[in-house]
């Protein structure tokens, strides 16, 4: 089989951290997480994997690895709970790099659109390509074009995991206040810290990634100041990143508890849902 290449320090590089460590808690908790997408697409690359294998396999980096799956895990509950109600809605991924959260999620019936940048989705269409309800589109999340290849006629769920703390405050608001009014009936779901959070991640993360010219923006003190942003929003919940949908705290060693209390008491890592309002009838 022939692999695909991954240049060091590109955009290609930063997709397979989160890939990487969805397929090392498969192999590291089996019975919690078994994604055999993440290590079917590992083997397809052609990458040197020892020394992000050697940083994730500390304790500190094995969290890593467990906070990704779990948060994909989390994405996924709240968007299989809106097909249940509306099963032939759009299921969308925002900013989907090498995640398949749509594929996982497929009801049978609902309608699949995965966004990124051009380049984003190139790579994926060689490693992901797209199913048959699945559509891959090539855009800047704040490029509004992109809404019109949705068919939202029967709901549509907005998803995005580990974006939107790289964009302007003013900006998450005005893209939910654009799809409030699009879609109406829709929702967003999306992972959040608070500022003391987004402020590590630019530290600590994004340093380790070989990330330097980007910066944490975004943050959630609480999730229910969120409703002011518009009239529109009629429910705006959270719960817990790491306990609020299946609790591991009894699944991991003592480190891993006290890091799952303190991403709980600390930097507040949560999971927001807001759920738009129906159009009148």
């Amino acid at each position: 089989m022939q692999k695909y290449h991954i240049e060091k320090n590109t955009v290609q590089e930063t997709l397979i951290i989160p890939l990487y460590g969805r397929k090392v808690c498969s192999e590291r908790f089996p019975e919690l997480f078994k994604d055999e997408e993440a290590e079917r697409i590992c083997n397809m690359l052609d990458y040197d994997f020892a020394e992000k294998g050697k940083k994730m396999e500390s304790g500190v980096g094995l969290f890593g690895a467990l906070e990704v799956a779990q948060r994909q895990y989390d994405i996924a509950c709240e968007v299989k709970a809106y097909l249940k109600k509306k099963p032939n809605a759009a299921v969308v991924n925002l900013g989907c790099g090498l995640d398949d959260t749509v594929r996982k999620c497929d009801n049978g019936t609902c309608k699949g659109y995965n966004i990124d940048m051009p380049d984003v989705i190139e790579v994926r269409d060689k490693l992901l390509p797209s199913s048959r309800r699945e559509i891959n589109l090539p855009f800047d999340i704040n490029d509004d074009r992109w809404m019109d290849e949705i068919d939202g006629s029967e709901g549509a769920i907005f998803f995005a995991t580990g974006v939107f703390y790289y964009f302007k405050t003013e900006d998450v608001r005005a893209l939910f206040c654009k799809l409030a009014k699009r879609f109406p009936g829709g929702a967003v779901v999306f992972d959040a810290c608070n500022k003391r959070g987004a402020r590590m991640m630019t530290k600590t993360w994004l340093k380790e990634a070989g990330i330097s010219d980007v910066r944490a923006l975004f943050s959630v003190e609480k999730a229910w100041d969120l409703e002011k942003w518009s009239d529109d929003f009629v429910i705006v919940s959270s719960r817990s990143y790491m306990r609020g949908y299946r609790d591991i705290y009894d699944n991991v060693g003592l480190l891993h508890k006290l890091m799952i209390g303190f991403c709980d008491f600390y930097v507040k890592m949560i999971i927001v849902r807001i759920l738009f309002r129906e159009e009148p009838k």
